[in-house]
């Protein structure tokens, strides 16, 4: 099954478009798990039993596990075993490199890893993004317009009388000939969320953004989604890692991430 219609048949069968980042910060999580010998996983593993039913995705931005060294990449292995196997795992690795490396990165992010989908960036061409298409059942998120302030840097650039990321989407869309390719729209940019889903009617956006970033639910929901409502992963992850940093840390995290899900079936349940 193509990336897109597993993450369509997971959308529909959990009734939910929230997706988690799992991007652990140590100085940040609960003082009493920070004297075990493994901090971080028990800190992911806590987060996804309280709220694996609640989302269609984890997200795990690898700069975090990065920063530990060694055991950072055991910990995102232990993680990824954690999540069940009906949720979406996303690397947020935002590779993108000549063609061989592209090949090596992809091969351990979705081979040795086991990711079902990567975040990339398509600023060296077709090339540097085609080795993470290959495989249609394994799904490529390419940097459309992201939510931080150096974005109007580059991604705002007038080239033909559109703004660059224009030109970003049309590529992917003629890149998307296995139904796996997917956009990352940060949430931020509102008012032009509504213009991108109309150039990519079909395409999964994955949208970051949502919440300490102070991004626009309500836009993101209504403008992000397909027109069945679908194929859009509204993505949290401060607001909800750090609900409390008491020994209660878990069940507020679940009911962060209940609430989000619950505002976002109801933004769903008004425009589609």
């Amino acid at each position: 099954m193509a990336f897109t219609s597993k993450l369509r048949s997971i959308q529909q069968r959990r009734a939910t478009l929230l997706c988690i980042g799992l991007d652990p910060d140590l100085s940040k999580i609960p003082p009493h798990l920070q004297t075990l010998p493994q901090p971080i996983l028990e800190f992911n593993r806590r987060i996804i039993e309280a709220t694996h039913d609640l989302v269609c995705a984890y997200k795990l931005n690898l700069a975090f596990y990065e920063a530990l060294g060694e055991v950072g990449w055991r910990t995102v292995k232990e993680t990824l075993a954690a999540i069940p196997s009906d949720i979406i795992t996303i690397g947020d690795a935002k590779r993108g490199d000549i063609g061989n490396t592209s090949v090596m990165y992809a091969k351990s992010l979705f081979d040795d890893f086991g990711f079902d989908a990567v975040t990339v960036n398509p600023y060296m061409g077709f090339d540097s993004v085609e080795p993470f298409i290959r495989d249609e059942r394994r799904g490529a998120f390419i940097l459309a317009l992201t939510s931080n302030p150096g974005a109007k840097d580059f991604e705002y650039l007038n080239v033909k009388n559109k703004p660059l990321y224009e030109h970003v989407i049309a590529k992917t869309k003629r890149w998307n000939v296995k139904d796996n390719c997917g956009l990352v729209v940060g949430a931020t940019r509102t008012t032009a969320l509504k213009r991108i889903r109309s150039l990519a009617p079909e395409m999964p956006l994955l949208i970051p953004g949502v919440g300490a970033q102070g991004g626009d639910l309500t836009a993101a929901v209504r403008f992000g989604c397909d027109r069945n409502g679908e194929l859009v992963l509204i993505t949290s992850s401060r607001s909800v890692l750090y609900a409390s940093r008491g020994t209660d840390f878990a069940a507020a995290a679940r009911g962060a991430a209940l609430d989000l899900r619950n505002d976002i079936a109801r933004i769903r349940e008004k425009y589609f």
